[in-house]
């Protein structure tokens, strides 16, 4: 459906994208997972036709879109990582405001307002202005806007930053409810690992402007074939205890939480004993010591060498 070709995107001396190639299938949903500062806003603004590239091509049903965006953007919703409403007015006349730009007027507009409320769970708070919201009722709202004249492919940059446990699980079972119901096609950019996990059925990872990964889940978590994650909680962590996994040639990589240290070790490798000796040297207690199951997280570092919000 979606292709992008070696898209390049410099910004003076800044090479924020540089030669990213994906593609979306229909009825897809994608994830482009990548902390702050990765590119992913940068490569969705030229997907969405907003931005111009530097270099490559985006391509929808096989067609360039750089000289003649109008097909793409007329099938595509795209919900902002900044919020996009005015405040000063209604839930209702927001969505009155946006459906006349997407051409929508009278019994069609009305019947798509209605059916989009109900969508985004705000039926009973269409008459109550917007600045009156709270943060996740806005994100609600600016995913409703993106929706109202069914698009095939919805955009969401980052939907869920900054907001409480309850909308954030509201607007994941929204995304997974279009999908399903509407089969409509997701492109879900993030940097919460557990809500790309969740959602999507293939993933790209970007760092620092570059892909680093790409594929299902299961093709992503099987880089880490050939080693293991061990999440070791203690009572507290001190320097020489934590300086001592650095310096151990087994270990690949390591990340140091409050009161517990992540480390990724070549799977023939047992350190479990070295661990609770070194915990014994160092006056800790060890609360548990576990072989975790792959995650993407655990990629990440792997590839990166740090966690994905560092």
């Amino acid at each position: 459906m979606i292709e992008l070709v070696e898209l390049t995107k410099k910004f003076k001396q800044i090479h924020a994208v540089k030669n990213v190639s994906m593609f979306i299938e229909k009825g897809e949903i994608v994830g482009l997972l990548g902390p702050n500062g990765a590119g992913k806003s940068t490569a969705i603004s030229m997907l969405s036709s907003l931005m111009e590239p530097t270099g490559g091509d985006v391509r929808y049903l096989n067609k360039s879109m750089l000289k003649n965006p109008a097909p793409l953007r007329k099938v595509t919703g795209m919900v902002p990582q900044e919020i996009a409403l005015y405040t000063e007015l209604t839930a209702e006349e927001n969505l009155r405001f946006f459906g006349r730009l997407y051409r929508l007027r009278g019994t069609e507009l009305n019947k798509k307002i209605d059916e989009v409320l109900e969508q985004i769970g705000l039926t009973d708070r269409r008459k109550e202005v917007v600045n009156k919201f709270s943060g996740g009722m806005k994100r609600r709202l600016n995913i409703g806007v993106a929706m109202l004249h069914d698009p095939e492919l919805l955009i969401m940059d980052e939907p869920t930053v900054g907001i409480d446990p309850q909308s954030r699980n509201y607007i994941l079972e929204t995304v997974k409810r279009l999908n399903s119901e509407k089969q409509m096609t997701v492109l879900y950019t993030s940097h919460y690992m557990e809500e790309v996990e969740y959602l999507c059925d293939r993933i790209y990872i970007l760092d620092k402007g570059n892909l680093i990964a790409s594929g299902t889940q299961e093709q992503i978590k099987s880089i880490l074939s050939t080693e293991k994650t061990i999440l070791v909680q203690a009572n507290r962590l001190t320097d020489e205890f934590v300086n001592a996994i650095k310096t151990n040639p087994t270990v690949n990589r390591i990340i140091v939480g409050e009161m517990e240290i992540t480390i990724i070790v070549p799977k023939e490798v047992n350190i479990f004993s070295w661990l609770i000796k070194l915990a014994e040297e160092s006056g800790l207690e060890l609360s548990s010591v576990n072989i975790k199951t792959p995650t993407l997280e655990d990629v990440f570092l792997h590839l990166t060498g740090r966690a994905l919000r560092d």
